[in-house]
């Protein structure tokens, strides 16, 4: 039964992953668009969107998988206990992957070639603390929340943190491994040239180290079960009751979560 949960997690983190894409380039293509030349309300609008479609999406799929379609948060969730490592490398492909597809996706929505390389280089000194900023605040977003016991607030707390990311942070706060590759298939507004992925990546994993060094500072008394619920309380595993109740049963009655009733 195991594997099975698993396979559900992990389509519901490809699935997500690919309407985040879609959602960040789509956004950015249509604001090219519709406000040619104002770079600045071109960033609004793509802000706006990623925010809001961003709050939907983890409302979505985070009751199946935890809604992390980011490897940063995985790994770092990973490191608390609250999900376990095995199932932490399985969800970076599945978020990779959908990220990718996602970005393919839009594309095609806006009648570009389907896979197209981006030529917009973003490496810089100033990109890459951009990026460990915003990683950093991302997880500390997520971790607070879990901590005091407000993790039903996330969804709303990552979009509206996100959103505001792309103005104080000169990267616009990709802030995900995943998005970085997905969006080097686009060359729009929302693109990345592949040359400048590696340097966003690797200021990703470095905020996602501090975050977690900072958060045990913190927060030290983080447990597993409250890591286990960031962002949306969500099916565990075949070893939770509660994933044996849905298994057995469906979803859990209204105003109840698939973890606590």
């Amino acid at each position: 039964m195991n594997d099975v949960v698993l396979w559900r997690r992990l389509l519901a983190e490809f699935v997500g992953s690919a309407f985040l894409a879609a959602l960040v380039i789509g956004s950015g293509i249509a604001a090219q668009q519709l406000s040619p030349g104002n770079t600045g309300l071109q960033l609004f609008e793509n802000a706006a969107a990623t925010a809001a479609g961003l709050y939907a999406i983890i409302l979505m799929f985070g009751p199946v998988s935890g809604g992390h379609f980011n490897p940063v948060v995985s790994f770092v969730d990973a490191g608390f206990g609250g999900l376990s490592w095995r199932d932490a490398a399985a969800y970076l492909p599945a978020q990779t992957a959908g990220c990718v597809s996602g970005a393919v996706l839009a594309n095609l929505m806006f009648s570009k070639a389907a896979f197209e390389l981006s030529t917009k280089h973003r490496a810089s000194a100033a990109h890459f603390l951009s990026e460990v900023i915003a990683t950093l605040g991302l997880l500390l977003v997520i971790f607070a929340l879990a901590r005091s016991g407000r993790s039903r607030s996330a969804p709303a707390a990552v979009g509206a943190y996100i959103g505001a990311a792309y103005f104080f942070t000169s990267s616009t706060s990709f802030a995900n491994p995943a998005i970085t590759v997905g969006r080097m298939f686009s060359n729009t507004f929302a693109g990345i040239a592949p040359s400048s992925a590696p340097s966003f990546i690797a200021a990703q994993v470095v905020g996602g180290i501090v975050a977690f060094g900072l958060i045990r500072t913190l927060y030290p008394g983080v447990t597993p079960d409250e890591a286990a619920d960031i962002l949306v309380p969500h099916l565990r595993g075949a070893n939770d009751p509660e994933t044996r109740r849905y298994d057995a049963t469906g979803p859990t009655a209204p105003g109840q979560s698939v973890t606590n009733p």
